[in-house]
């Protein structure tokens, strides 16, 4: 069975259970809740429960339920969230990784078939080694990885798609390495990653700055290189720029809701986002994790989310991998 036929399927039986559950036009919001289509422990998990911790801090909103949606690397949470239609009560965490991944799986759900609310966040990727790793710095890396690409392995936590796995692929490219010799092996979460990467199975690995950071802090891994245009506080790492690759990255990270609510619903589910964006909390907490307040709304984000669908097929074609990669 294809890929896609084999996701079909799983789709179709998980809809067949699932409910819409919407609510009246009113603006009040009483319970809410937060899909997060992949595992606990993740960079969508962990943002999605400072964001609900927010909520229920500043009485923005009663109570926030966060539910996990595994599967297809977050093409069964979307569909979960298009079945919902209506309901004004559902958000799902999303970012960079879901719109990989319905390109990747060659989804029968797309982007388009959700209301967006707000983007959040963007937040670099890091290159981290083990501590004790022969790579002291990102040139020794790259000079071993450029002279035996197929002997140099690197571990993610993403899918094809995701920005782990997009990110080596586009730094190979950036210092003339084919992106197809790039040896990827995939993880599910931050703690099979670091189990890998301190065991030696993979040379080097690929993650968010919120899913390594405990460890760069106690000193089990060191970091590389960041990814994105400036230094993160409290890493002592150059920006892949500074050090002569010609690439700059980031992930990102937000909200949408089901199809089919009102106008007013939708202006309502942004106002409380906006409230949360705007608390101290949200700020505080948006510091510690090393996260840039990129927030977007209205029609700039929708603008944005059928451009970065667009440009993450262009890249993943431009790369050589087309879907069911």
């Amino acid at each position: 069975m294809s890929m896609r036929r084999a996701l079909s399927a799983a789709l179709l039986v998980l809809l067949a259970g699932c409910s819409a559950l919407g609510v009246g036009d009113g603006d009040q919001h009483g319970d809410l809740r937060f899909m997060v289509p992949n595992a606990p422990g993740g960079g969508y998990d962990t943002t999605a429960r400072i964001a609900a911790q927010v909520l229920e801090e500043e009485d923005v909103t009663d109570r926030v339920e966060i539910f996990n949606v595994e599967g297809a690397s977050g093409v069964v949470g979307l569909a979960r969230t298009i079945n919902e239609r209506g309901n004004p009560d559902l958000l799902m965490m999303m970012g960079l990784g879901v719109v990989g991944a319905v390109y990747a799986n060659d989804s029968t759900v797309d982007l388009d078939e959700v209301t967006p609310i707000a983007r959040l966040l963007s937040e670099p990727e890091i290159v981290v080694v083990p501590r004790r790793s022969r790579f002291r710095r990102l040139a020794d890396l790259l000079e071993a990885w450029t002279a035996h690409p197929r002997r140099i392995t690197v571990g993610g936590g993403s899918s094809p798609g995701g920005p782990d796995f997009l990110a080596p692929h586009l730094i190979a490219k950036a210092i003339g390495l084919d992106p197809g010799a790039v040896d990827y092996n995939r993880y599910d979460g931050g703690g099979p990653l670091l189990a890998a990467l301190l065991s030696g199975e993979v040379d080097f690995a690929v993650s968010g700055v919120g899913e390594s950071a405990e460890q760069v802090r106690t000193g089990q891994v060191r970091v590389l290189a960041v990814t994105g245009k400036e230094r993160i506080p409290d890493f002592d790492a150059p920006t892949l720029e500074e050090q002569g690759v010609d690439l700059e990255f980031a992930n990102w990270r937000g909200f949408v809701a089901p199809p089919g609510i009102s106008a007013q619903q939708k202006r309502a589910l942004t106002r409380l986002v906006v409230e949360m964006h705007d608390s101290p909390a949200w700020k505080q907490s948006a510091r510690a994790y090393g996260w840039d307040d990129t927030f977007l709304t209205g029609p700039g984000f929708d603008n944005f989310l059928r451009e970065e669908s667009d440009r993450v097929a262009a890249v993943m074609s431009e790369l050589g991998f087309a879907p069911d990669v």
